[in-house]
């Protein structure tokens, strides 16, 4: 279920599977898949199921079919690393989906420029839409509401005696909205909200504000 709200007189939409879909330009923004990472641990030995390799590419089926976007934008660590086998992947997967799609650059994105261009995708360091910039790193810019993406957070809920659960969150702030990792095996950053942040959790299949 996913969770509606209103930043600066636009709607959105918080997906469990951790994007958010902005209702009024039907763009859909995604952070820190890290494709590619699977096979790069594999690669040097790691115990991965190969099955893995797929989920990524499941995930993002299932949260296109559901939201139907116009356009994807990824915010940045598309890649985890150089190319490797699951870049053919990838090809087959732009191929198949309708939606257009932009890429954000993160700190991960080494692939060469013109390989995303040979598939139609347009690559910006970040970008302003109206009263928005769309980045990888979170970042504050006057009279702009960021979303961003690179920090991987959590939030840290406590329940009773030394109980404790950690859960992938949108973490807003005043200006800005980080958006939780839609990769598997990315791992996550615990933040601490003060009184006057906003933390929307991932749990299981819901969206649920904390």
């Amino acid at each position: 279920m996913t969770q509606n709200i209103i930043i600066q007189d636009q709607a959105f939409q918080l997906h469990p599977l951790g994007g958010v879909f902005w209702v009024e330009k039907s763009l859909l923004l995604i952070s820190d898949v890290h494709l590619g990472k699977v096979s790069h641990f594999r690669k040097f030995g790691a115990a991965i199921p190969q099955k893995a390799v797929h989920k990524n590419y499941m995930l993002l089926d299932q949260i296109v079919s559901e939201l139907q976007p116009f356009q994807i934008c990824f915010l940045g660590d598309l890649f985890h690393s150089s190319l490797n086998k699951e870049w053919e992947l990838f090809e087959n997967w732009v191929a198949k989906t309708p939606a257009e799609i932009i890429l954000v650059t993160g700190n991960h994105d080494i692939i060469s420029p013109l390989k995303f261009e040979q598939l139609n995708i347009a690559i910006f360091p970040e970008l302003l839409i109206d009263d928005f910039l769309l980045t990888h790193h979170p970042e504050t810019r006057v009279a702009k509401f960021t979303f961003c993406g690179h920090i991987h957070p959590a939030v840290k809920l406590r329940g009773l005696g030394r109980q404790s659960l950690r859960l992938p969150c949108f973490f807003k702030t005043k200006n800005q909205m980080i958006l939780p990792a839609f990769g598997e095996f990315t791992g996550t950053h615990t933040l601490k909200p003060t009184k006057k942040d906003e933390v929307f959790a991932i749990v299981e299949d819901t969206v649920v504000k904390v």
